[in-house]
């Protein structure tokens, strides 16, 4: 199975910043599209950010100027740079991996609590 192993949540004011990390075990991550989505209590999953693997970005709405999803294909990671963060961010955020020939692949989720 392809393992893939998120980092860097918890708990921040608004107005600060974290960077996710996610790692992917896959061979063939650098031509993969890799996706953070978020959940919060009560709320459906939603796409906050996607990256393809020649580098194609997208942004919900809501995070645009704010947030940015980097790779690093040496490293088979992907970073979610948030920041300046707002009550609204706060949810379970998840690192999905898609291979076209291989299948999606997710992470169990890292915990973002924005509050004062």
């Amino acid at each position: 199975q392809v393992r893939v192993v998120e980092s860097g949540g918890g708990l921040v004011q608004p107005g600060g910043s974290l960077r996710l990390s996610c790692v992917a075990s896959a061979s063939a991550f650098s031509i993969s599209t890799a996706n953070w989505y978020r959940q919060a209590p009560g709320n459906q999953r939603e796409l906050v950010a996607s990256i393809t693997g020649g580098g194609a970005t997208n942004y919900q709405d809501s995070v645009k100027g704010r947030f940015t999803i980097i790779r690093d294909n040496t490293k088979n990671t992907v970073y979610l740079q948030m920041n300046s963060l707002k009550p609204e961010d706060t949810a379970v955020y998840y690192c999905n991996i898609v291979l076209r020939t291989l299948g999606n692949y997710w992470g169990q989720g890292t915990q973002v609590t924005v509050s004062s």
